[in-house]
């Protein structure tokens, strides 16, 4: 179970990689459950505009911890126009454990990417 919660956290590294390198000037925030989460860059940035403290967390596969700034899903209505009124873009992302693309109910394709700001 350990190696399975580790390769979901690696997935979403790699998902954040390369919604990273499509969208450079966003500040990616994905949800996971109950949370939104920041990482890496991104985390330093909002943490300093949101005041609130980074972590570093530690993932298999990963040379560095990364840095990871959280916070509750009802705190949103908080936190994002506050980033907004920074003069920050932001990309609301749902975070999954295929980070490539979700098929909908109808068959069609859906990506998993929502601009703000």
């Amino acid at each position: 179970m350990v190696k399975k919660n580790a390769e979901k956290d690696v997935g979403f590294v790699r998902q954040f990689n390369e919604l990273k390198k499509k969208h450079p000037d966003a500040v990616l925030l994905f949800r996971k459950g109950d949370f939104y989460e920041m990482y890496k860059e991104d985390a330093l940035k909002a943490s300093v505009i949101l005041a609130l403290k980074v972590s570093d967390k530690i993932l298999p596969l990963e040379k560095d911890p990364i840095k990871l700034l959280t916070f509750p899903r009802h705190e949103l209505d908080k936190h994002l126009p506050k980033l907004i009124r920074s003069g920050q873009r932001v990309a609301i992302c749902e975070a999954i454990d295929q980070p490539n693309l979700k098929v909908t109910n109808n068959g069609s394709e859906k990506r998993n990417l929502t601009l703000t700001g």
